[in-house]
This record gives structure tokens, sequence and C-alpha cells, in this order.
């Protein structure tokens, strides 16, 4: 037995270091720190132990209920899942406390936002710096020939973008917060329906020149729309909350060796 990553026993049964090193490759850690990984191992399969114990200490029997389409709960996850049904008790959720979240993060509760724009693409690698330099020359070429004649910018867009937009025009579609890289997004936001950005928009697929057809920015949805997606976030972190003060309660009434998880009755080997 390794004295850096020792057997543990929990009230008696004993879970061997080979299966805490098994369950730590579930667990993240910073590579020069193994004991990081370890020791959250231990705790989970310490409390899963407990769970276990008590939920045969109730007399519950395995139930398994289908998990997604095609698989079963184990007999072992089917006791853990009644034992929690019957024994975690989160608080309850009010609607003025989903109300309150509501006002406190108004940007959190927003329609997203459309845009229809049109670009122009003039291609280079991040990495390749003369190739950029060239991006960027024909791009603000061709810019202020669009900003001399704005009519021109499809006929513009065939001739030149790399993109395969250029086949309508250099028009992208109706696209959505996300849907493009930050810094061409960015200009989305600000650019006004109708006008041409004044400089050319450097992201890592080279160079844009980007007008802007139509937009419609994101508004701040009603409470009543958000409210059960609100009641539904604050319930899982109570949830959360009670199933960790009710794992530790266990945990502080055991008797575990091997391992310190803050128990009253530890004993560290």
């Amino acid at each position: 037995m390794n004295p850096l990553f020792p057997d543990i026993t929990v009230n008696g049964e004993l879970i061997p270091s080979a299966a805490i090193a098994a369950e730590a490759q579930n667990h993240n850690a910073p590579s020069d720190k193994p004991g990081f990984a370890w020791r959250a191992a231990a705790r989970a399969l310490a409390i899963r132990a407990l769970m276990l114990q008590q939920a045969s200490k109730l007399g519950l029997e395995p139930q398994p209920q289908p998990v997604g389409e095609n698989n079963m709960e184990t007999d072992e996850e089917s006791l853990i899942r009644a034992l929690s049904e019957l024994e975690i008790e989160p608080e309850g959720i009010t609607e003025p406390q989903c109300q309150a979240i509501y006002d406190r993060q108004p940007d959190s509760f927003r329609a997203p936002d459309l845009f229809q724009p049109a670009h122009m693409l003039f291609p280079a690698k991040p990495d390749d710096l003369a190739a950029r330099a060239e991006a960027k020359a024909n791009a603000e070429i061709i810019l202020a020939k669009v900003q001399a004649n704005p009519k021109s910018f499809a006929h513009l867009a065939k001739e030149v973008s790399a993109c395969p937009s250029k086949d309508n025009g250099g028009q992208l579609g109706q696209i959505g917060s996300g849907d493009t890289v930050p810094e061409f997004e960015e200009v989305l936001k600000t650019l006004p329906i109708g006008e041409i950005h004044k400089e050319a928009v450097d992201t890592r697929f080279g160079f844009h020149i980007i007008r802007m057809d139509e937009k419609a920015l994101g508004e701040q949805l009603p409470f009543d729309v958000v409210k059960h997606q609100i009641m539904e976030r604050l319930e899982q972190v109570a949830w959360m909350k009670a199933a960790s003060l009710y794992a530790q309660g266990l945990v502080e009434s055991a008797e575990i060796t091997g391992i310190d998880l803050g128990q009253k009755n530890n004993k560290p080997n």
C-alpha cells in the first residue's frame, strides 16, 4: 500500500486505493498535483459508500429507472436516488427570489441579437504576417472604392471576396449572437443599419469589409417569460446545497480511516 495514497475505510467498509485511483481519472487536477484528484475521488467514493450504507439502514430496495433512451440505473444508482428523494430536502424557492434575480441581472434575460450583414473576406492565416499585411492592404483598397460608391458593394464582393457569400453579393443572411467570431460580432453590435464599417475588420480568418443591412438588438424578456427558467436554476442550486450539507452530515457522524474528510471520529491511518 502506498502511504501517500492509502486504502480507506468507511464505517469498517474497505475502499481500496486501487479503486480510488481508478475513480481519480474522473476528477480534474493539475498534472503536478495528483493528490488533488485522489482526494476528490476518495471523498466521492466515501460519500457513495455512506449513502449506500444509509439506504441499507432504511431498508430501501433498488428499483432502477431508465436513464436516457437505452440505459437503466444500476442498483446502487437506484438506491442513491431513492435515498436522495427521501432525505434531501432543498430549500423552497419563492417568486420574490426569482424577481430579485431578474432585477439584479437584467442583461441575462434578453432575446438574442439578430443581424443581417454583408461582408467581403480577404483571407490570411493568423501566423502568416506577410499574407496578413497583403490582405489588409487589399481590403483597404476595396474599402475605399466601396465607400466612394456604396452601390458597388455586391459587384465588388462577387469579384474579390473569398467567402462563399460572394455569390449573394456578400450577404450572410440572418445571424445571431455567438454565430461569428467576437471581433466580427463587436462590429455588428455597433454598426448602424445601412452603413459600411469605416475600417477593415481584423479576425483570425483575415480582414473583412462589413455592411449592416438589418439588425434587431434583443430586448429584455418579461419576467413572466423567464420566471420558470430562473426558478429551475435556483432550485438546482438549492438542491446542490442541501445535498452537500446532507453528505457532510453523513461524513461527520462516520468513522473513516485513511483520509481526513472533517468527520468527528476520524482516524488518519
